[in-house]
């Protein structure tokens, strides 16, 4: 798969992925639970209970809801506190993720040189992942209090998971993921990049060696001719010498007739 493509998608996921948090942290109905019902010939009144992370409402047979709204931060439960502490840090860690890898894909440009786009991209994926992980801590959270109050004996009124968990979940996943997409893009791209520094410096390598085997070549001529050279101008030097010493015979006188 193309570097291209991969950032696209993983761009597709985390969009969708925060999307789904984003709204499961609006959304009411995290805890559910129903009492009543028929039983034998007689038709008891049903009510149903839910909560949310803003509020906890009652609804019965007509159709008539009665909600309590948290007032105060302080007055919520602690996990109630730390679900939404744990949504808000993973949602902002996402949007801090979004403006970096918008930066640093390639189909955008808008993040200067290819070395600062990579590191853009990298941080990014790295804010996604932690959103994700953020965002999946909260959920676990609230799914243990929920099922430790479902296993308690001592509760009358059972809660059962809603469906802003599970939506939550699964927008976790495409989180985590899309930030994986993008991670193995700048794997890609680091690895093409090192490869083709490791290809010049090699080349560099080969440049240096071919020059230095060429000076070593000259570099051994030279000795050679000027032993050569010496050689020729100490034969000349002796023959010249040798002229100079040998002496010259007079002319020999004719005989008078």
């Amino acid at each position: 798969m193309k570097v291209r493509v991969m950032q696209i998608w993983g761009f597709l996921q985390t969009a969708l992925g925060w999307i789904f948090i984003a709204c499961s942290l609006a959304m009411e109905g995290w805890k559910v639970a129903a009492t009543g019902g028929q039983g034998g010939i007689a038709v008891f009144t049903v009510s149903w209970y839910w909560s949310s992370l803003w509020r906890s409402c009652s609804t019965d047979s007509n159709a008539v809801s009665n909600c309590f709204d948290f007032p105060v931060l302080w007055s919520v439960e602690y996990d109630v506190q730390i679900v939404r502490a744990l949504l808000m840090s993973g949602l902002s860690f996402g949007v801090l993720g979004f403006i970096l890898s918008m930066v640093g894909m390639e189909c955008t440009y808008i993040g200067g040189k290819e070395k600062e786009k990579k590191r853009a991209i990298f941080i990014g994926a790295l804010c996604h992942i932690i959103s994700g992980l953020l965002a999946a801590g909260g959920y676990s959270v609230y799914a243990l209090h929920v099922s430790a109050e479902y296993f308690n004996p001592n509760v009358h009124l059972n809660y059962d998971l809603g469906t802003p968990l599970f939506l939550g979940w699964v927008g976790c996943v495409f989180q985590i993921v899309g930030g994986l997409f993008y991670l193995v893009s700048v794997c890609k791209l680091w690895s093409v990049t090192d490869h083709i520094a490791s290809d010049e410096m090699k080349a560099e390598e080969n440049k240096f060696l071919h020059s230095s085997a060429t000076n070593l070549s000259i570099i051994s001529e030279l000795p050679s001719c000027s032993k050569e050279s010496t050689a020729s101008d100490l034969s000349l030097l002796s023959s010249s010498t040798v002229s100079k010493t040998t002496p010259q015979t007079p002319p020999q006188d004719r005989p008078s007739s």
